[in-house]
């Protein structure tokens, strides 16, 4: 642990804490769900949408896959991490009491559900698609002059960059890297009918299909082959002389969490070696296909170092994540109706000045409904400014294609101040930040790592700059990051001020991050690991106090996850004192609603529909009758778990504004809440159900698309105004 930080805790550990909220008494069952499990639910409502037949066969393939690309991810992260304690005879149980081994036990048996629904899912969309005339592994549409321009692809675009090696004790077992796809082929010699087993692995640079060209395949027709089928359709090729008497597709995951020495020097040569471990990590899980040879199954158990239980066997398709390949077809009747976000008119009302704009009033946009190139001008416009003196940003994920990094690098080389705070801890970005860094250094950008143990999450930008009556300093605080790919599909909130206060409080943010020096006397701004926390539970215990005095109480928060065992003993101590709870917990959620005598005025429900949501909001009555413009609204890049709380740098900011208040409470939230169409109840027994309506059904993504928000409205708000919800357009949840 680095000094500066050490003093930091120090500091923190001699505040005074909030008191305790009381520890629940469970009834009927424990009082929190598993993590790991609430997350394999959470999957489990993404891969139904696999089978809604309201969506387009493409979108619905897009979920398949996507449902592949997260169980790879809980496996390499969360599963490895349960199996390094296992292995360390680490029996510390979890938040329900499991511990790491039971909680591998219940994983196990979960996941082979999923990995089963996975393929019949597969299976049936792929007849379908089939019916569109698209074929996915359907030899039997083959023609012979396809299997021509096949075998010619084979030979001069896939032989030249594929190599078989041999396993037998004269040669090494070739490395097999952190999702790496091989194939093992039994060979029977024709001279003397010696058996040889050799191994293929499939360079991830190549794709995982090849589609055969229109002029090809037959008008109209898309097909499809698997790069692996391809190599084993023409492996005579490889291997002349030989019998192939079998073959078999595998896959393999590897713990590919990052470890950081707490006394690192060097955080970049640091997080490079990190990469690199991380490729040759421990293998996490073997995926075989069902009929795979015995003796090639045994070699690759003990070359791997691979337990029996870390095997999946499947008789469907191996790597469903590679699927997102297919979704990119040029079909656009197979998926949703394109979309292009508006860009606000208020900013437009000031020919585009952004800075014009937020001096007359807050503004938040948001996304994907409003276009992130608001984000990127605000960049391109200080970039471009020559009254702007300093620019300062917080990059935790910005995406191999950035206008943002390009605008501050355009910045620094205006001669403009410009600090970048890049978080190297950003798991799975690790590499690409890297890389980002030593652009932005290249160009004269002070970058900055922070802080070692914590990451920096908070995403914030400040430009400062000067004006006829002194230094006025423009924020960006954000509640997603500054990326252009996820800002299309993520529902985020991007909130502009010129509030001094908040100008001044994002100033000392940004010193504790690039200095260590701990804020003090901050004006509006709670920041973790400092006293975001206490903020949080603060405004519930507020709650509490009216519920007991008779006075309105409520909350509705709005976030991605919620795991801390603290802030759910308050939320079940609100729920005794009669205080209303609803929450929207798109992913994992420990705390179990409904249950008498510990939480039966708290209800949670899950959004998962066309756009990931992501906003975290945070709304409490403050004494009135939820919605009011006295409710006290925050937005955040916080979640409610303990790393966010206490083992990162997260930002709460206070909505103060009317318009913006009425947008995010009135409109956002609301309509989040009142959406029947995308939402799933979470009930006592941890299980989900779809919300079901006898009323009109309520799409709240539609209802983003179709209609402006209120702050980015502008004049035109007044002229045409905009359709407001109510409570009364449906159940609230």
């Amino acid at each position: 642990m680095s000094s500066g930080t050490s003093i930091i805790l120090d500091d923190i550990a001699a505040t005074k804490p909030l008191a305790p909220a009381p520890t629940p008494t469970a009834h009927g069952g424990e009082a929190y769900f598993n993590r790991e499990l609430s997350w394999l639910a959470f999957n489990e409502r993404v891969l139904a949408e696999a089978c809604n037949s309201k969506y387009p066969l493409l979108e619905r393939l897009r979920f398949l896959s996507i449902s592949g690309s997260n169980l790879d991810e809980f496996m390499m992260i969360r599963v490895a991490g349960l199996v390094g304690q296992a292995q360390r005879g680490i029996d510390k149980p979890a938040i329900d009491g499991r511990t790491p081994k039971q909680q591998l036990s219940a994983i196990r048996d979960k996941l082979e559900e999923l990995s089963e629904r996975q393929q019949d899912i597969w299976r049936d969309l792929r007849e379908r698609l089939a019916d569109t005339e698209i074929y996915i592994f359907d030899e039997e549409r083959i023609k012979p002059e396809a299997h021509e321009w096949l075998k010619d692809f084979f030979l001069t675009e896939i032989l030249p960059v594929i190599t078989p090696q041999a396993l037998d004790p004269a040669h090494p077992f070739p490395f097999v890297h952190n999702e790496g796809i091989g194939l093992l082929f039994t060979l029977a010699r024709k001279t003397d009918g010696e058996r040889i087993i050799e191994m293929i692995l499939i360079p991830s640079a190549l794709s995982r299909f090849v589609r055969v060209p229109d002029d090809v395949s037959g008008e109209g027709e898309a097909i499809y082959i698997s790069v692996a089928s391809l190599i084993q359709r023409y492996a005579e090729k490889l291997f002349p002389g030989f019998t192939i008497e079998g073959d078999g597709l595998f896959r393999v995951l590897r713990d590919s969490d990052i470890e950081i020495e707490e006394e690192a020097e060097d955080l970049v040569r640091t997080f490079r070696s990190a990469i690199q471990r991380r490729r040759r990590g421990q293998v996490i899980q073997l995926e075989l296909e069902e009929d795979f040879d015995a003796n090639a199954e045994a070699i690759l158990l003990d070359k791997l170092g691979v337990h029996e239980a870390a095997v999946i066997k499947t008789d469907g398709m191996i790597g469903i994540d590679g699927l997102a390949e297919i979704v990119d077809e040029d079909r656009p009747d197979l998926k949703f109706d394109a979309y292009s976000p508006r860009y606000p008119e208020r900013i437009r009302e000031h020919d585009g000045d952004a800075f014009s704009a937020i001096r007359e009033k807050d503004i938040v946009i948001h996304h994907p409904y409003e276009s992130f190139e608001v984000v990127v001008d605000f960049i391109r416009q200080a970039a471009a400014d020559p009254d702007v003196v300093a620019i300062k940003q917080t990059l935790y994920r910005a995406g191999s294609q950035s206008a943002v990094i390009n605008a501050l690098i355009e910045a620094a080389e205006a001669g403009i101040s410009v600090t970048a705070v890049v978080e190297l801890k950003a798991r799975f970005d690790e590499e690409q930040n890297l890389k980002w860094a030593t652009k932005l250094e290249r160009a004269g950008v002070q970058v900055i790592y922070g802080f070692t143990d914590w990451k920096t999450h908070s995403k914030v930008a400040m430009v400062v700059r000067r004006e006829d009556d002194g230094f006025r300093t423009y924020c960006h605080f954000g509640t997603g990051n500054y990326h252009p790919v996820t800002a299309k599909i993520y529902t985020d909130l991007s909130f502009f001020t010129a509030d001094p206060k908040l100008g001044r409080d994002a100033a000392k943010m940004m010193n504790f991050v690039t200095g260590y020096v701990e804020p003090h006397q901050l004006e509006l701004i709670s920041i973790a690991p400092l006293d975001l926390r206490e903020e949080i539970g603060r405004r519930i215990d507020t709650e509490i106090a009216n519920a007991k005095e008779g006075k309105p109480a409520a909350i509705w928060m709005k976030c991605n996850q919620i795991t801390d065992q603290g802030i759910i003993d308050r939320l079940y101590a609100a729920s005794d004192a009669g205080v209303r709870v609803e929450l929207l917990v798109r992913g994992i959620c420990c705390l179990r609603p409904g249950v008498p005598g510990l939480s039966e005025n708290i209800r949670v429900k899950s959004i998962i529909g066309r756009f990931l949501e992501h906003s975290r909001i945070y709304a409490f009555a403050n004494g009135r009758s939820m919605p009011s413009p006295e409710a006290a609204l925050f937005i955040s890049s916080a979640d409610l778990m303990g790393r966010n709380l206490d083992r990162r740098v997260e930002a709460l900011i206070p909505i103060l504004n009317r318009t913006v208040h009425d947008q995010i409470l009135q409109q956002v939230l609301l309509a989040n809440m009142l959406d029947t169409e995308q939402s799933w109840w979470l009930h006592d027994d941890g299980s989900y159900s779809r919300v079901e309506t006898t009323g009109k059904p309520f799409n709240c993504h539609r209802y983003f698309m179709t209609n402006p928000s209120l702050s980015g409205r502008g004049g035109a708000l007044e002229a045409g105004g905009v359709p407001r919800l109510s409570l009364r357009r449906g159940r609230a949840g």
